[in-house]
């Protein structure tokens, strides 16, 4: 979700601005994703890279996960389920504080119920160190002389109920793939646009999700 500080400097605002501006967006998005009927949405939010902002900076956006974590009433209401993926919170590196760890899991427990959309976000994530997490754990249940396999690889990731990615989507210009899910998207278009993120709306998706239909 890139451009929240492009956004907020053009505009002569801090770049705190644009990352409240940013989560706002993003309240819209699954709202029009889950009207949409897309099963799958995983959003990245905060990477294993973001923790060397100026604290201040971080400071924010870890308020403003928490009030993500916490629109439990609007997910209800759209049918969403909310899940995360990021280092798990009792492994050495992991960065995530006690107040996000709890919003996580209250959020995840209050919309376990939802049958709609699946909201993924990912948190103090990196696809580098989800990599090499699963390849640690699928050797460590192996002989030295075993190979280990694609499958298993898949099962050690922090979330294998994810299905492939269709489609991914990088905004604010930026034509490049990220540290993220770089296993998940095999095969995945993408879809650039030169809007940032608190600028991504509904004509926006619509765009995206077509080259999912033109498969």
């Amino acid at each position: 979700m890139d451009g929240n500080g492009r956004w907020a400097k053009r505009r002569g605002l801090p770049r705190t601005e644009g990352h409240t501006a940013g989560e706002e967006n993003l309240a819209e998005v699954v709202r029009v994703c889950a009207s949409r009927n897309v099963g799958w949405l995983t959003v990245f939010g905060f990477s294993t890279e973001n923790w060397v902002r100026p604290p201040a900076e971080v400071k924010h956006i870890l308020s403003l996960h928490k009030q993500l974590f916490g629109r439990v009433e609007e997910l209800n209401a759209n049918n969403v389920r909310i899940q995360w993926i990021g280092r798990p919170f009792d492994e050495p590196g992991s960065k995530t504080p006690g107040f996000i760890q709890k919003a996580i899991v209250q959020a995840i427990e209050d919309t376990a119920h939802n049958t709609g959309m699946v909201l993924t976000v990912a948190f103090d994530y990196g696809s580098r160190a989800e990599l090499l997490r699963a390849a640690q754990l699928s050797l460590a249940s192996h002989q030295i002389d075993q190979a280990v396999s694609t499958q298993e690889i898949s099962s050690h990731l922090y979330a294998p109920s994810l299905p492939p990615v269709d489609v991914v989507v990088r905004t604010s210009g930026e034509s490049r793939i990220s540290n993220f899910m770089l296993w998940q998207i095999q095969g995945a278009k993408v879809y650039f646009t030169e809007r940032t993120w608190p600028d991504f709306d509904v004509n926006e998706i619509d765009r995206a999700l077509k080259l999912v239909h033109a498969r």
